[in-house]
Parts: C-alpha cells; structure tokens; sequence
C-alpha cells in the first residue's frame, strides 16, 4: 500500500515560488514519460486497475519501471494505492510503447500477474491508452521527501506537491504549515493523474 500526501497548486507560478524556496533541498530532477495500457476488453479498468510504464530520462538507456496501480483512494488529500512495481528492460519497454501487442511477450512478475489474475493474454490482449509526460524535482526538507510535480498533458499542466509517508496526517501538517507561511496558494488533490489524463480536462 503506497500512502502519500497531495496537495494541488493552482498555477506555474504557485511552482515556481516553491521550487525556488525548496532550491537549497533539491535532491534530483527526474524527467518522466508515462504511459497507460489497459486490456483490450477493459479488464484492467473495470476492476480499478491501471498498468503503467514509466521512463526516467529520453535518452536509449533511460531507466524503465513496470507499474500495477489497483483500487486508488483519495481524500482530504491524502491518497492510498495498492502498488506493485519492477524494472523493466528499456528496449522492451519501448517496444511496447511502440506496439502494445508486444506486452503480451514479455516476462516479468507484474506482467504475468496481470495475464494470470486479470486474465489479459495473447498479442492482441492489451491497448495503449497514450500518457504524458512529468517532470518531477524531489527534495529533502524537513525530514520529508517532498516531490514537486509539473505534469504535463495535452491538454494542460497540473502542478502537485506529493510526499509518501507512514504518518500522512503528521506530514501533510508540516508541508500545508510551510505552504501557509509562503503564502502559496493550494488544496487537496482529488484525482490521480491518471484520472485526470482519463478525463481529458484540468480540475477546476
């Protein structure tokens, strides 16, 4: 179970005061590429389920991750995931995004779990879904990893604070508190980016 706090700000320029003030704290900037893949009958969706792949980088030998996200809740913003994930071989990865009927090939405990308990199989089993891209900063402030999000979809960017923690509540104190004495407008994220790329539209 992956549990993290998510705070929602309104404009790049609620960003940009942040990333300046975390400046002292950066710890790495990740530049990510997402994309979504689910059964070609819905199975994966139906049973609130979303298959990801995930590069860090652009370059041939970018890191890979192989994720199955299921049963996502968010509230007061504070989300709760179950999450499973593993490396994956980058040019296999990107010959699935390239043609998703190659999934149905490749070897990797997540990918069997999918085959074995959402009963997606065979070349023609999976759909890509498209994605988008995130650049994410990650700093270490406070005790806490703070990850600073601009997300970009093609049909406009969202800006998010998360921070994984045992202690959600604790943790989203502390950063709403620093938030606050900034003067930097926020509020409790609603939807996963994946919902929001599924919606086809910025919350409002």
């Amino acid at each position: 179970m992956e549990i993290e706090v998510k705070l929602r700000l309104p404009s790049a320029a609620a960003h940009q005061t942040l990333v300046s003030l975390l400046s002292p704290y950066q710890r790495v900037t990740h530049r990510q590429h997402n994309t979504f893949f689910d059964g070609a009958a819905a199975q994966l969706s139906s049973r609130r389920a979303v298959l990801r792949l995930r590069f860090y980088g652009d370059e041939d030998d970018a890191r890979c991750v192989v994720s199955l996200k299921a049963n996502a809740v968010i509230s007061n913003g504070v989300s709760r995931v179950e999450e499973d994930e593993e490396e994956l071989e980058t040019r296999a990865g990107r010959e699935c995004v390239a043609d998703a009927r190659r999934l149905g090939g490749v070897r990797s405990r997540i990918l069997d779990r999918v085959r074995d308990e959402f009963g997606v199989s065979g070349g023609d089993g999976f759909v890509c879904l498209g994605g988008f891209r995130n650049v994410r900063g990650v700093y270490d402030w406070n005790g806490l990893v703070l990850e600073v999000d601009e997300t970009f979809y093609d049909f406009g960017t969202c800006y998010e604070i998360e921070c994984e923690s045992v202690e959600p509540e604790k943790a989203k104190e502390l950063i709403e508190g620093f938030l606050k004495e900034n003067g930097i407008a926020y509020s409790y994220s609603e939807a996963s980016k994946f919902a929001i790329f599924r919606a086809g539209k910025l919350p409002l």
